[in-house]
């Protein structure tokens, strides 16, 4: 539990976000920033020097002129919100969220990511009926409501403690059934009360100013009427593209009467998704502050069930029923001799291109407000992506087909700028993914497991460490992996000495922490591991099988007050990030100063300052940064 002389003072918190201002990031992560985008608005000076001909005295202060020092080195770990201990079957953003923030702080994990954040895709009876993905979600704009911490609506007077459900599974995976089931109507009461408050009220005041906002109110109207329609009796389960046909090609005159016969539905919705803003913003503003920087997970594409398709059809390859005429997926591998059939509809990059990438500029945006870095899924769609026809049973007939390029990147950069984008470039990677990724100086990804498994191997491999890069994102695995622990007991004995000659991999040590150094040592400007590997968990920790509907997303790390029982790794990881230099060189984790820096520092506060420039010099001077 954060302490109180850390956390912003409600009224504080309250007030800006009111004014809707973006919460700053700590100094370190505002550098940081700059050093993780695609194209930075903060580069490193370059000196020039006049070259001097052969034979000639070199320039004057020439041995001052050094290469630029190496980018901060950084660690980090992947845990989604749903994880995280609670009182009421799932991971909230209530006191465990801050005390995972307080244990990444004590380890110097200067990186906290996350699950794409959207309400995930729901359960479908007789076809899906434990399917919850995040990777599914049905609108790329908004947020899980089922992460609200309950506890923080009591603090907030939207309810009483009489209101909340007893406590139940504490402890174990999440049943989102019956997370559901028990705590939805409890969000839905407290947005109600919101909504009753007066209008002059501080926090009815800021979800009116919220709402009114325009980058939120683009995305929340159809979103809000999109929900609305989905719990109309005869259409729940349906796939909007099986709606009437006035609902689906949204009639002006059916979408207005729908909207004014759903009023108390839509004000309830917004009243969440304000809620959902509210304690998550105040979350990474109190991450920022302890120098965590927030990495968000975009995935490519949409869910096909979504209010993004269905309020921006001429984005996507729909055909004249409003159906997707080309599905997304890859093609068949040594792992699947089918290939994957994904099923999302596929952009129609030509309509984007001529709208100058609005809707895309408007999502990077929403995600850059709820992140400091955004990584995106299956970045190598933008180079050239597979297109499987919608009514093909296996990915098989699919084709690859040119994608956006450089071009998209363009179109996006003066809406968002130096958006600092991970890119996520597993699978099939051809030569024009790394030179659209280089083109953007967006960091890429190597994962260890990868590098290891083949009875050949492949020594050019660039998961070997010895091969990695420095713009680069270093992890064991991901969350669609075996835990390493999960991984290494199901390696035959070859691969296993393998690992013991490269890397001294061992069972005193254990596979997970064996990974974990590794990416520690590694040249990568990152290194990010699953809670399930420093836990050094097997595959019953495991968070998603690919090719698997049901039963996934659902593991979470213990029971309320893991985490002060976590300390001693806590401690391990930070001693591992002081051996491999990922301890931050400033902000909040910065280490004390030494004296003779003290000392330095102190006489340089105590120095007469200079008089202050001209108006006109100072506006010059701002002007190259």
């Amino acid at each position: 539990t954060p302490s109180s002389d850390t956390r912003l003072h409600p009224a504080v918190a309250m007030a800006s976000f009111a004014a809707t201002q973006a919460v700053p990031l700590a100094p370190s992560a505002l550098g940081r920033r700059a050093r993780v985008t695609g194209k930075p608005k903060f580069t490193r000076a370059v000196r020039t020097m006049a070259a001097p001909k052969t034979g000639e005295p070199v320039v004057d202060g020439y041995t001052t002129m050094f290469p630029s020092p190496p980018v901060d080195r950084r660690a980090g770990v992947i845990m989604h919100p749903t994880s995280l201990p609670g009182m009421y079957g799932i991971g909230d953003l209530g006191q465990e969220a801050y005390a995972f923030v307080d244990w990444l702080a004590e380890a110097k994990m200067q990186i906290w990511q996350v699950l794409p954040l959207v309400p995930p895709g729901r359960p479908i009876p007789g076809l899906r009926e434990d399917y919850w993905s995040p990777y599914s979600g049905r609108d790329a704009h908004c947020g899980n409501t089922l992460i609200i911490s309950l506890q923080a609506l009591v603090k907030d007077g939207l309810l009483t403690q009489k209101d909340l459900p007893h406590p139940y599974d504490t402890r174990g995976n999440v049943d989102f059934n019956q997370v559901a089931k028990k705590n939805e109507p409890v969000i839905a009461r407290a947005a109600n009360n919101l909504l009753a408050l007066p209008d002059d009220n501080d926090l009815k005041a800021a979800y009116l100013a919220w709402r009114r906002r325009p980058e939120i109110s683009r995305f929340l109207k159809d979103a809000s009427l999109f929900d609305a329609i989905c719990k109309t009796p005869e259409l729940l389960g349906k796939d909007w593209w099986d709606w009437p046909v006035e609902l689906r090609a949204r009639d002006p005159a059916a979408l207005e009467a729908k909207r004014a016969d759903s009023t108390a539905l839509i004000d309830e919705f917004c009243a969440a998704q304000f809620l959902f803003d509210k304690q998550w913003l105040s979350l990474k503003a109190y991450a920022n502050a302890k120098g965590v920087s927030l990495v968000g997970d975009m995935p490519i594409y949409v869910g096909g069930h979504s209010a993004d398709v269905w309020a921006n059809q001429t984005l996507f390859l729909l055909n004249e029923n409003c159906r997707p005429s080309a599905v997304a997926g890859v093609p068949p591998d040594a792992f699947s001799e089918d290939g994957q059939l994904w099923g999302n509809p596929l952009y129609d990059w030509n309509a984007h291109d001529k709208e100058g990438y609005e809707w895309w500029a408007g999502r990077l945006g929403r995600a850059l407000e709820l992140h400091d870095e955004v990584r995106i899924d299956h970045f190598r769609a933008f180079a050239a992506y597979y297109s499987v026809p919608a009514d093909a049973k296996t990915a098989k007939s699919g084709k690859w087909i040119v994608g956006p390029g450089e071009k998209f990147f363009k179109g996006i950069a003066s809406a968002v700028g130096g958006a600092p984008i991970v890119a996520e470039d597993l699978g099939v990677i051809t030569e024009d993914v790394v030179a659209l990724r280089n083109a953007i100086d967006a960091p890429g990804m190597v994962v260890l497991q990868f590098a290891w498994g083949d009875e050949e191997g492949d020594p050019r491999s660039p998961h070997l460490p010895h091969n990695h890069y420095e713009n680069s994102f270093c992890y064991p695995g991901t969350h669609d992996n075996e835990t390493t622990a999960g991984w290494y007991a199901n390696q035959d004995e070859t691969t296993k000495l393998k690992l013991a000659n490269y890397a001294g991999i061992d069972e005193k040590e254990g596979a997970a922490w064996g990974f974990i150094r590794l990416g520690m040592a590694s040249v990568s400007k990152a290194c990010v591991f699953t809670m399930q590997d420093v836990m050094a968990l097997g595959n019953e920790g495991r968070m998603n099988t690919p090719g698997i509907a049901d039963g996934n997303w659902a593991w979470r790390v213990g029971a309320p007050g893991f985490f002060e029982g976590a300390r001693g790794e806590a401690k391990r990881l930070a001693a591992l990030a002081e051996r491999y230099q990922r301890i931050a060189s400033s902000g909040p984790q910065a280490p004390p100063k030494k004296a003779a820096e003290a000392v330095v520092e102190a006489a340089a506060k105590t120095a007469p300052s200079p008089a202050a420039p001209a108006a006109e010099e100072k506006k010059k001077f701002l002007g190259m940064f």
